[in-house]
């Protein structure tokens, strides 16, 4: 039987070295090199993705405007052939268009930058939807 590996939440950055994650973080977004984890486990990014008509450009638009103050925290990958990776955690209130109805969300977005086999850095969005537990903002 395999071990569930235990994920630690971290806290101790700087505000200078979420600056610099999302720098590297931006620049992936403008390259097109990112992706929203959309799967049978993911339902909450499609849903989300499908309720608040979110195209290219909108997503864009939102990972764009991620700034360090929207940092919450990191987390290990809980899956064990990735414990190695490290999560990041952000929550960022938007404006979204929920079919004719302007509303405020609180977003919920975890990311990885991790090295595709070329050693191409790459972004994977693997959570961005609604915000569905507390969260603590580090830098607030």
């Amino acid at each position: 039987m395999k071990e569930k590996v235990e994920t630690k939440k971290y806290t101790d950055f700087t505000p200078e070295h979420i600056k610099k994650y999302l720098d590297e973080f931006r620049k992936l977004i403008l390259k097109g090199n990112y992706s929203i984890s959309i799967n049978k486990n993911r339902q909450k990014n499609t849903d989300f993705i499908e309720t608040y008509q979110i195209d290219t450009k909108k997503e864009r638009e939102i990972f764009l405007a991620l700034q360090y103050e929207d940092f919450c925290y990191a987390v290990d990958n809980e899956k064990e052939a990735y414990s190695n990776e490290r999560l990041y955690i952000f929550c960022k209130e938007y404006e979204l268009d929920n079919w004719g109805t302007t509303e405020y969300i609180e977003i919920y977005i975890k990311t990885n930058i991790l090295q595709t086999k070329r050693g191409d850095d790459f972004l994977i969005v693997v959570s961005f939807h609604k915000r569905n537990k507390p969260i603590k903002f580090q830098f607030k």
